[in-house]
């Protein structure tokens, strides 16, 4: 669930099969804490992929999509972002999020 890397993000997010959910965060962002359990929780619905993106870690990434507040999730199909919403939401929201992909 965690990328640790540009390529590992290449390949899992941008030459992916089906749609990706990426959660931008930072391990001190209080809001991606809060977060966490949510991102699990649709982790495991299985009708999407989801992964983590520590933006201190990998910054080419993040830099590559602008992502300059977290936590950003972003939905991506066909290796392209179809949509995103940044800071804290309900789980209902991040699933709107991927009706769009």
């Amino acid at each position: 669930m965690e990328i640790k890397d540009h390529s590992e993000f290449e390949e899992k997010v941008l030459r992916a099969e089906k749609p990706v959910l990426v959660d931008f965060y930072a391990s001190w962002c209080g809001p991606c804490k809060v977060m966490a359990p949510v991102v699990s929780e649709l982790a495991e619905s299985g009708s999407f992929s989801v992964y983590k993106v520590d933006v201190d870690k990998v910054t080419e990434a993040a830099g590559k999509f602008g992502v300059s507040s977290i936590p950003t999730f972003i939905a991506f199909r066909n290796g392209a972002e179809v949509a995103r919403i940044v800071g804290a939401v309900s789980k209902q929201e991040l699933m709107g999020l991927m009706d769009k992909a």
